[in-house]
């Protein structure tokens, strides 16, 4: 038997242009190819389950091989086959109306990797890398004779008649000089583990050492005690990761070991979230909740996305919401356009039911894990408060949910959800307008001075020193009715919850004025603004703030990420330096006759308030400590 003829296209240039449009991610051809062999085996599997197959099941497997030699890729399986009349109508035809339509027509659909699979050119990704491709197949049809295919690369192509005993495929691949690195071993087994590690049927690349054992499972020896072994076929996937099994026939050792399998290096997770969904889309996957420290560790790329344990690709923007791009973990779902742009995903309606699904179903996991265990959910507070602040802050539908479960702690380890947290500061927290004031530190040991303040007013004081925390403390602002949030440094102790009653200065008028004056020349900075006020005598005689609004303009330029602040170029820090017209220090500083050391005792009582923020450095240190023994002597 032999046959000549021309593939089925419109154009003679197909071939150059799967290979220009398809390069830059041409090791996928790998993947199409090693999936259609594990799509034709699992088909005779469907075939024998139904009756329609009768004879006896061939080795269920796909085996790779390199031959650097011959340089070529052999893809073989024990699949259906198929018939020459087969091999005419599906790999001669292309429906493409002429290559210049095909570019205009798909050009826009997202990345090149996609195209391949979406537009029927998952076996031609093989002419990305081949000089020719050659198919030896014969089909599981009774009295289906082997045949032959083969292909240079142009539109010509040949079917002979073809030795083979047993029914299925190999896949031969000539590779090309410009693509060399595909015969090396190493490469061939770094694309199977990266698209391959998860399908169905198991992949055999090469073979390795293994121990032979005894029946009792003892490891067999030989003269010289030595551990016996022998070469097996390696298996480089595992056919049923978890995912594809039921969560009823699973137990925390199986989550736990497969996570160590997809992410060997990292510390085991929180808890995690098993997807097992039928309608009105398909999905499976596990996602874990990885365990972050107080650092915004946005470590993308950290979820693989599959289509029937295919590896697609870990970039699962829009199939995710934003705040849990944080997790880790497997999404497996038939029902995602995988291979179209970033604009279609947006809008497409299965990722947006997939995307609130997510939503709901962690949403869902940590309000049980709150109602069943408190404590336990507190002690991993550290780690879920940067997902769950995140989720506030970007999804409303998310915040509905999690208001009930969120905690806020307090600098002395104690925790609230919102409603416990109001009725806690309700007696002493409440301003003149009836607003709560939620009073927060940022960076407790820096702002102790203040936090005792505060604790002396009778105030509770949070601890918000996340990174996400400037914009948490924004959008509950918002969404929280009659409060007002402050950080504990904002103000002096008496301003933080603002009152009627306002405490009276020893201090005359023209006493305030001459403090306030004094204080202006021996400091000579415009970006301190000094302010004289009544406080306790408790407390310090120099109180350096910055307005809360002024700090969380500076916070969110620190973030960056498209603040409107950055538009302002960088904010000077801006001080308010409150003079405490009740401390019997500044009285006797206004009382010295010296002017030297009045100016001396002003600066150094202004450099103690800057060295409690630890605002003093460099030569000012220097100087400062020069004058202090100055001072005391």
């Amino acid at each position: 038997m032999q046959e000549k003829g021309t593939i089925s296209i419109s154009t003679e240039n197909i071939f150059p242009i799967i290979k220009k449009f398809l390069y830059s991610d041409h090791e996928v051809f790998l993947r199409e190819l090693v999936s259609n062999a594990v799509d034709a085996t699992q088909k005779l599997q469907r075939l024998a389950s139904i009756g329609e197959f009768k004879g006896e099941l061939p080795d269920q497997k796909v085996e790779v091989k390199v031959d650097k030699k011959a340089k070529t890729i052999t893809i073989s399986d024990h699949g259906i086959g198929m018939t020459a009349d087969e091999v005419k109508k599906y790999i001669n035809q292309i429906a493409f109306s002429g290559a210049m339509d095909f570019i205009e027509k798909y050009k826009d659909k997202g990345g090149e990797s996609q195209i391949i699979g979406m537009f029927g050119l998952g076996f031609y990704s093989a002419f990305m890398v081949a000089k020719k491709v050659e198919i030896v197949t014969k089909s599981y049809q009774e009295g289906a004779e082997a045949v032959k295919w083969s292909c240079d690369g142009s539109t010509e192509f040949e079917i002979t008649s073809a030795k083979r005993d047993e029914i299925g495929t190999d896949v031969i691949v000539y590779i090309d000089k410009d693509n060399k690195e595909f015969l090396e071993e190493y490469k061939i087994r770094e694309i199977l583990n990266k698209y391959c590690k998860f399908l169905p049927v198991p992949i055999v690349f090469g073979e390795r050492e293994e121990t032979v054992k005894d029946d009792k499972g003892e490891p067999l020896k030989d003269k010289d005690d030595k551990p016996i072994t022998k070469k097996v076929p390696d298996i480089i996937n595992n056919p049923n990761p978890i995912w594809t099994k039921k969560p009823a026939k699973l137990n925390d050792e199986d989550y736990l070991a497969f996570y160590k399998e997809l992410y060997p290096m990292s510390e085991d997770p929180l808890f995690w979230i098993h997807l097992n969904v039928d309608y009105p889309f398909h999905l499976t996957g596990i996602l874990y909740f990885p365990k972050i420290k107080n650092e915004l560790e946005l470590n993308r790329n950290k979820i693989q996305l599959y289509s029937r344990q295919v590896f697609i690709t870990d970039e699962v923007d829009n199939i995710v919401p934003e705040f849990l791009m944080l997790l880790h973990g497997v999404i497996d779902s038939p029902d995602i356009p995988l291979n179209v742009s970033r604009s279609y995903l947006q809008s497409d309606a299965n990722v947006k039911k997939i995307n609130n699904y997510i939503t709901k179903k962690v949403a869902e996991k940590l309000g049980q894990l709150f109602k069943k265990d408190r404590e336990a959910f507190e002690k991993k507070w550290e780690s879920l408060n940067l997902f769950v602040k995140y989720g506030i802050i970007t999804d409303e539908k998310f915040y509905e949910k999690a208001k009930d479960f969120t905690l806020l702690e307090n600098v002395d380890g104690k925790f609230f959800t919102f409603d416990e947290y109001k009725k806690h500061i309700e007696a002493n927290q409440k301003d003149k307008d009836g607003s709560l004031v939620f009073i927060y530190s940022t960076d407790p040991e820096k702002q102790d001075a203040f936090i005792q303040s505060a604790k002396t007013k009778g105030y509770d004081v949070l601890k918000l020193t996340g990174p996400l925390d400037n914009h948490f403390v924004n959008t509950m602002e918002m969404k929280l009715e009659k409060t007002r949030w402050k950080r504990v440094d904002a103000e002096s102790v008496d301003k933080l919850v603002e009152k009627d009653e306002k405490p009276e200065s020893v201090l005359s008028k023209d006493d305030e004025e001459k403090v306030k004056k004094l204080f202006e020349e021996a400091i000579n900075d415009k970006n301190y603004t000094v302010q004289v006020e009544p406080l306790s005598p408790d407390e310090l005689p120099v109180v350096l703030t910055m307005p809360e609004f002024m700090r969380r303009m500076k916070d969110m330029q620190k973030l960056g990420g498209g603040s409107p602040y950055m538009m302002m170029g960088d904010l000077p820090d801006q001080f308010n330096v409150i003079i405490n017209a009740n401390h019997p220090m500044v009285g006797k500083i206004l009382k010295e006759k010296d002017e030297k050391k009045q100016k001396a005792l002003a600066v150094e009582s202004f450099e103690l308030a800057l060295l409690s923020q630890n605002l003093l450095t460099g030569n000012r240190l220097t100087n400062f400590i020069k004058r202090s023994i100055e001072l005391l002597k």
